[in-house]
């Protein structure tokens, strides 16, 4: 009776496995049913600043250190959008490049300054810095298949 009763929580453990869907959660639960195109916001980004939005893509970087941020490949050409979480709230796996992800957040942007240098015979030069603003998705919750 021990071995029957041994064999069927086996079978019922091996089959729970077996129905998983294979999805790992992160952070709060998706909201958003429509999805939203990455190659639409990297097209036109400052008409989505400030949006909700529902993405979709694979995962092509993965933050090394903290695992605070993915990128995602756009769904046209080879664009990329990168999904910042806060540090230590969502903490992605290494083990998710390569997966399919589905992310809710909202677009930002922020502007960076960069110097371009040259040498003049034995000094550093600084010339004209310009600034660049980037965009990217404060993520809330995403779904890694």
């Amino acid at each position: 009776m021990k071995m029957v009763f041994k064999i069927v929580l086996m079978i019922l453990f091996v089959s729970s496995i077996g129905f998983s869907s294979g999805l790992k959660k992160y952070g709060k639960e998706i909201t958003l049913k429509e999805k939203t195109k990455i190659s639409d916001i990297l097209k036109s980004p400052a008409e989505f600043e400030g949006k909700r939005v529902l993405v979709e893509g694979t995962v092509v970087g993965v933050c090394e250190k903290r695992g605070c941020w993915i990128k995602l490949a756009s769904d046209e050409g080879f664009g990329t959008i990168r999904i910042k979480v806060n540090d230590g709230e969502i903490v992605f796996p290494l083990e998710a490049k390569g997966k399919k992800a589905l992310v809710e957040g909202s677009v930002y942007s922020f502007v960076v300054k960069t110097k371009h240098e040259h040498k003049d015979g034995d000094k550093k030069c600084d010339t004209d810095s310009s600034k660049k603003k980037i965009y990217q998705i404060k993520g809330i919750g995403a779904v890694i298949k």
